[in-house]
């Protein structure tokens, strides 16, 4: 039977008209891409409460920690490129230091953008809003995650940075799954090695842990969908169950999931650990599989990073 695939921004939109009805201090600002990150969604079911604020992402931001103050819970939404870079000293300044409850929601993040092509792709934003203090970093790994993960956002009192997908994308949850803020979960059981994911890179470590169990190596897999706070002890635990870690994630290697969990186990546990993602490059436009396959981000390319790891 097929597994069934949901784009992340139809749930990002659909979860905003959901929290609303829960919310009636719920409030959502848009930086002219409404149809692209799906909050047109929003905008239809609840016009009083969408506030199309155009391109000018700073003064969203702005206005955003100003309807804070005053009770609203804001969700700013806007590509992650431009959260991360364009309005960056915006949300430092007004947002993270008077710690706000400002949620940011960035669209077409990771290297998958749909051809937008370098300048839209955001493969650094985990690393930035990890380095903020106060802000609370999520990276789902599928819609049905990012659901719960907005709902866990929205009651909780304070900034979030959520990195959201464009394209259609496997589901590896269900309606029984409960999403924890700031908790990591366990996807398979091994003890060769582990794979530490986040994102929606997390469904091809799963698939590149099938091919290696193919080999007859059983590659333990924790997902990470909190990235800031990270989970300490799942991941201590992880390391000391498997020995060799292996983190992958579709970002940077350069203080993403990698760099939290390599800062993390020299201090506690020292682990030998390889960092899987994106080098010291930008990336450019083409297909997904096209992509995937330049940068090395197959569940093939995970599998053979592991297999170098176990070798050493």
């Amino acid at each position: 039977m097929p597994q069934q695939v949901v784009a992340m921004r139809e749930a990002f939109g659909t979860t905003l008209v959901e929290l609303a009805k829960e919310y009636q201090n719920l409030v959502v600002l848009d930086g002219d891409l409404a149809n692209s990150t799906r909050v047109d969604i929003f905008a239809n079911a609840v016009p009083e409460r969408f506030l199309e604020m155009g391109i000018a992402e700073q003064n969203m931001v702005g206005v955003a920690a100003g309807l804070a103050t005053v009770g609203f819970i804001p969700w700013v939404s806007t590509f992650a490129v431009f959260l991360a870079k364009r309005a960056i000293d915006q949300v430092r300044v007004v947002v993270a230091q008077p710690h706000l409850n400002v949620k940011l929601a960035g669209g077409y993040s990771g290297l998958l953008t749909g051809k937008t092509g370098k300048t839209h792709q955001s493969i650094a934003d985990i690393s930035v809003f990890r380095a903020m203090p106060g802000m609370t970093v999520i990276a789902p790994a599928d819609s049905m995650e990012c659901r719960q993960a907005m709902v866990a956002a929205t009651a909780y009192d304070g900034p979030v940075y959520l990195r959201i997908t464009r394209d259609l994308s496997p589901l590896i949850f269900d309606d029984a799954y409960q999403f924890v803020l700031g908790k990591a979960v366990p996807l398979r059981q091994g003890a060769d090695l582990a794979i530490i994911a986040t994102g929606v890179q997390t469904v091809r470590a799963l698939q590149a842990a099938d091919l290696l169990a193919a080999e007859g190596i059983q590659a333990y897999v924790l997902h990470v969908p909190t990235i800031k706070p990270l989970d300490e002890d799942a991941v201590l635990e992880t390391a000391a169950r498997c020995g060799r870690v292996l983190t992958t994630e579709d970002h940077t290697i350069v203080g993403g999931l990698g760099g939290a969990v390599a800062e993390l186990l020299s201090e506690k546990l020292p682990t030998r650990v390889h960092r899987h993602g994106l080098r010291d490059t930008f990336g450019e436009c083409g297909s997904n599989d096209e992509l995937l396959e330049r940068y090395a981000m197959t569940p093939a390319h995970i599998a053979a990073a592991a297999r170098t790891l176990l070798s050493r």
